[in-house]
């Protein structure tokens, strides 16, 4: 059987942490800053950790040997 390979979008997208959760940026900060109140920009810095069910599932489908 041939190795299960990682999706390449995924690997730009996520980053999987030591303990096994998965982190990903903030969406909503790519473009169209201007609509947005200043109070959205700000919170929409850094990254974050995903819900557990989302982390498990790309884990699983996306990044199997992350």
């Amino acid at each position: 059987m041939p190795k299960i390979k990682t999706k390449s979008g995924a690997k730009k997208r996520f980053r999987i942490t030591a303990s096994g959760k998965v982190k990903s940026a903030m969406a909503g900060k790519r473009h169209g800053m201007i609509k947005r109140t200043p109070k959205q920009v700000l919170q929409h810095r850094g990254t974050r950790v995903l819900f557990k069910t989302d982390g498990e599932n790309i884990r699983k489908y996306w990044m199997p040997n992350g």
